[in-house]
C-alpha cells in the first residue's frame, strides 16, 4: 500500500495513551495532526512548542493534534514507556494534546512506511472526510494547516507540487541511504568506542563509493583534524575540501560552512592546526561565503552561515567585523515570516552566545540572555 495526500488515513494502532484520552477512530469533520516523534530527535522536541500553539490556536475550528512517539528506545517496552512518561511530566507538564505511545512498530508500518517518510518529525494532516492532506515537516505547517483547514488546500495545485517534491526527495534520500547505511553500520560502533583508525577505515570505504557525501567528508576532516591529529594527511585532506567547497559556489554553500567549522568552530580545540593555513583557508572561505550572501543584501540562512564567519573575524583580530556579522546574523533571523518561532529559538542561543563572547558583555533577546563564557 502507498500513503499519500488522498489517500484513506490509516487506523491508530497503538500500545498505550500516555496523555489525553485515547483515539479510536478519526471523527468526521474534524481535522487532525498526527506528528511522528521522539524524545531522542532534537527538531522534534523543538517543535512541540509551537504544536501547542497550534492546538490552541486552532482547537475551535475542529483541529486536534496526535502526538505519536513510535521510535522510544528502551530494552522493553514497558520501560521506554516509562521514561517517556517522566520526560513529558518534567518537561512539558502543561501540554494541551495527546500523546500516543507505540513500541510494537505497527504505527510505523501503517503511517511511515507506506509514505516512504524516511525521518522524524513527521507530519500527516488528516482532513475532515478522513483523507490524508498533507504529509511533510512540520515547519510547514504554518502554511498548509490554514488551507487545510478552510477546505482549499487538498485539491490545490501547490498541493500536488508539494506531495510530488515529497516523494522525489523520499526516493533520492532512499537512494543515498542504501549507500550510506552500510557505511553507517561500521561507522557509528567505531565512534562510539573511540576507534579513531576503525572509523576513519569505514569513512574512507565509503569515500570510494560516494566521494561527494557531504556527510562522509565531514567526517573525514574531523577524524583526521581532531580525532587523530594527524596533520600530514589531514591539511591536505582539508585543503582538498576547501578547494571542492568553494567549486561548488551556489550548489552548496553548506559546503563552505561545513568546511569552515572544521577550522573555527569555538566548540572545538584547534590550536593543534598550524596557524597560517588554518586562517589561510578561513580567509578564503570567509571571503566567498560573504560574497556569496553579503551582509547588505537579502541572502538566506545568513543566521546559519555566519557563525563561523564571524569566529574567523573575531580569531583573526577583527574584533568589529566579527561584531557587525553576528548582528546582521540576529537581524536576518527576526525578520517576520523567516521561519516558526521555535526554530528561531534553536539558532537564537548560539548566536547572543557568540555576541556575548566577542563584545564581554550579556547578549539579550527579549526573555533569553546569555553571559560571556571565559576563554572564549
Amino acid at each position: 500500500m502507498v500513503l499519500r495526500r488522498e489517500s484513506p488515513a490509516p487506523p491508530i494502532k497503538v500500545d498505550d495513551w500516555l496523555r489525553g484520552e485515547p483515539l479510536a477512530n478519526f471523527h468526521p469533520g474534524k481535522v487532525y495532526l498526527l506528528e511522528f516523534w521522539a524524545t531522542w530527535c532534537g527538531p522534534c522536541v523543538a517543535a512541540m512548542p509551537h504544536l501547542m500553539q497550534l492546538q490552541e490556536k486552532y482547537q475551535d475550528s475542529g483541529f486536534e493534534v496526535v502526538g505519536v512517539a513510535a521510535r522510544e528506545q528502551g530494552p522493553t517496552a514497558e520501560e521506554a514507556r516509562t521514561r517517556l512518561d517522566a520526560w513529558l511530566t518534567e518537561r512539558f507538564p502543561n501540554l494541551n494534546y495527546r500523546i500516543a505511545f507505540d513500541y510494537t512498530g505497527e504505527m510505523n508500518r501503517l503511517w511511515m512506511e507506506p509514505s516512504s517518510s524516511l525521518g522524524i518529525p513527521a507530519s500527516f494532516l488528516v482532513d475532515r472526510d478522513g483523507h490524508i492532506a498533507f504529509i511533510g515537516h512540520p515547519a510547514e505547517l504554518d502554511d498548509v494547516l490554514p488551507k487545510v483547514l478552510n477546505g482549499s488546500w487538498r485539491n490545490s495545485d501547490q498541493a500536488q507540487r508539494a506531495d510530488a517534491r515529497r516523494i522525489a526527495t523520499n526516493q533520492c534520500t532512499a537512494r543515498e541511504l542504501a549507500l550510506t547505511g552500510p557505511i553507517y553500520a561500521k561507522l557509528q560502533p567505531a565512534m562510539q568506542a573511540e576507534d579513531w583508525t576503525a572509523a576513519l577505515s569505514a569513512i574512507e570505504e565509503g569515500l570510494a563509493s560516494v566521494p561527494d557525501y557531504i556527510g562522509f567528508r565531514e567526517t573525514h576532516a574531523d577524524l583526521l583534524l581532531h580525532k587523530l591529529r594527524d596533520m600530514q594527511t589531514g591539511l591536505p585532506a582539508m585543503r582538498q575540501l576547501v578547494e571542492d567547497a568553494i567549486d561548488k559556489k551556489f550548489e552548496a554553500v553548506s559546503w563552505m560552512v561545513m568546511a569552515l567549522n572544521q577550522l573555527f568552530d569555538p566548540e572545538m580545540d584547534n590550536s593543534h592546526i598550524p596557524r597560517a593555513e588554518r586562517f589561510a583557508m578561513g580567509d578564503e572561505l570567509s571571503e566567498q561565503i560573504l560574497t556569496l550572501n553579503p551582509p547588505h543584501g537579502e541572502g538566506p540562512l545568513k543566521f546559519r552561515w555566519y557563525v563561523p564567519v564571524a569566529q574567523y573575524y573575531y580569531e583573526s583580530g577583527n574584533k568589529g567585523r566579527a561584531i557587525e556579522l553576528i548582528e546582521v546574523a540576529l537581524k536576518s533571523l527576526g525578520n517576520p515570516g523567516t521561519m516558526p518561532d521555535h526554530i528561531k529559538q534553536y539558532y537564537l542561543t548560539p548566536l547572543l552566545q557568540a555576541l556575548a563572547n566577542y563584545t564581554g558583555e550579556n547578549a539579550c533577546s527579549g526573555d533569553l540572555c546569555v553571559v560571556p563564557q571565559k576563554g572564549s
